[in-house]
């Protein structure tokens, strides 16, 4: 059977575009749907514009830090209508750049919603057309809590188009988006609360950055309500009140849900072709890419399986060499590195000290970083290191300090290539640098199964 496409991707994010462009530079006939914004979430509402927030708030640091090095500043308040509309025009240049990549590969764009009629049929633009292949690349939307007054708060679409900073924020929710917009309003000047359930912010991290990173919250002015849920939400004159289940009550100018993600596949059109969505909504994959129809395929954020931008646009581009570039190809989700862009950052490779076999070698560092010494300001860095106590071999890499995810990346390939701890012992350091602790770590913190006795404490 002829069809109209030899691909047609619903979703203009990371992973779609990746997959629609290169298919479509292997020869291929490929259609792509965005309804909303091409970039996806990372580009519009996400990594993107989040990261330029988090310069935004670290140039007011530095400049409260350059006194210790001798530098006179006059701080004013900070510009947020200004640096918004920069912002906007950075963001407009990116989903022109995005778009353009297409066009030039040759892929047919359509700026409309797509939805699948059947499963080699696709109603888009008031149109059908058919596909020999379809894939799904829709991305997730942040989560709202149901609870009473929920719709007085907002969600992380809406923080990158408020018209003014709020000088008082809630945060709610220990994940990364949480900590991270409590560190840039924070470092904005706004007094910030960060309410979440666990003892520790970011669940499933490496327990001694978790600390270390609760104790750089509190430092940057940051009040913790650890342990505690949102009841519910109501007016207080011109102002918000969060009621807590510890019975206390916060007010402020705008609380701001962080409480986790879901994927994009209501009004899809699933059902009419026959895909599974698991019960979260996501849509369960093989190895292959492949939903439980053989010729579509599920690739990013909406299969909820490791939600980082690089491994979707990883994901999309070894599916476009597997259907169309004679190279057929997977994606490995071992030993993926990632990062909280918090202030400070922190990032990982490998797996966590909870996570180790009994008998890991654990090596641990703490200490104030150069810049510090200076300033005075009350920030520790952290650097650890989980080496597996048979092979030798490095299987974790944690590290909560600036320029965590620059250092993170370069121990990614190491981590990635089987190095042991003798290759990091065998490696001079880059003097002065903080980066250089991970090739002098000498001494050895402790054991997994061991317990930890009070001299070692």
């Amino acid at each position: 059977m002829n069809h109209d496409f030899d691909l047609f991707v619903i979703g203009g994010g990371s992973a779609g575009v990746r997959l629609a462009r290169i298919a479509a530079g292997h020869g291929a006939k490929v259609g792509i749907a965005e309804s909303r914004f091409w970039g996806g979430t990372c580009v519009n509402i996400g990594c993107v514009p989040k990261k330029l927030l988090v310069m935004a708030a670290e140039y007011g640091l530095a400049a409260d830090d350059a006194a210790g090095f001798g530098w006179h500043m006059n701080k004013h308040t900070h510009d947020w209508p200004r640096f918004i509309a920069a912002k906007n025009l950075e963001i407009a240049r990116l989903n022109g750049a995005y778009t353009g990549l297409l066009e030039r590969a040759g892929a047919k764009i359509f700026n409309a919603k797509a939805t699948l009629h059947n499963a080699h049929t696709i109603e888009v633009a008031g149109h059908k057309v058919t596909a020999a292949r379809i894939a799904i690349a829709t991305g997730g939307h942040p989560i709202r809590p149901d609870i009473p007054g929920c719709n007085l708060a907002i969600i992380s679409d809406d923080a990158f188009y408020l018209p003014e900073r709020p000088q008082r924020v809630v945060m709610i929710g220990g994940g990364y988006i949480g900590v991270e917009f409590a560190g840039i309003f924070a470092g904005l000047g706004s007094k910030v609360d960060l309410v979440y359930r666990q003892p520790h912010p970011l669940r499933g991290f490496d327990t001694d950055l978790r600390c270390g990173l609760a104790e750089a919250l509190t430092a940057n002015g940051i009040c913790l309500h650890p342990g505690q849920s949102p009841l519910r939400i109501e007016s207080a004159g011109g102002a918000k009140r969060l009621h807590l289940s510890n019975g206390h009550h916060i007010d402020a100018d705008c609380i701001f849900f962080a409480t986790g993600r879901a994927p994009n596949t209501s009004d899809l059109g699933l059902e009419h072709a026959g895909v599974t969505i698991a019960p979260g909504g996501a849509i369960p994959i093989d190895e292959a890419f492949r939903t439980n129809i053989p010729h579509i395929f599920a690739l990013g954020d909406v299969t909820d399986r490791l939600n980082l931008t690089p491994v979707a646009t990883a994901e999309g581009h070894a599916l476009a060499d597997t259907l169309f570039g004679d190279n057929p190809r997977g994606v490995s989700l071992n030993n993926v590195p990632s990062a909280v862009f918090s202030i400070p950052p922190l990032a990982t490779i490998g797996i966590t000290e909870d996570e180790a076999p009994d008998g890991s070698k654990i090596y641990l560092t703490r200490f104030t970083p150069m810049r510090h010494a200076l300033t005075g300001r009350h920030r520790k860095t952290i650097m650890k290191l989980i080496v597996d106590g048979e092979t030798d071999k490095v299987i974790g890499a944690h590290m909560l300090g600036e320029d965590a995810a620059e250092i993170i990346q370069g121990i990614a390939i190491a981590i990635g290539a089987g190095a042991t701890k003798a290759d990091f012992d065998h490696t001079i350091g880059i003097h002065p640098t903080a980066a250089e602790e991970f090739v002098t770590l000498r001494t050895e913190t402790r054991r997994v199964g061991t317990p930890v006795t009070k001299a070692a404490e």
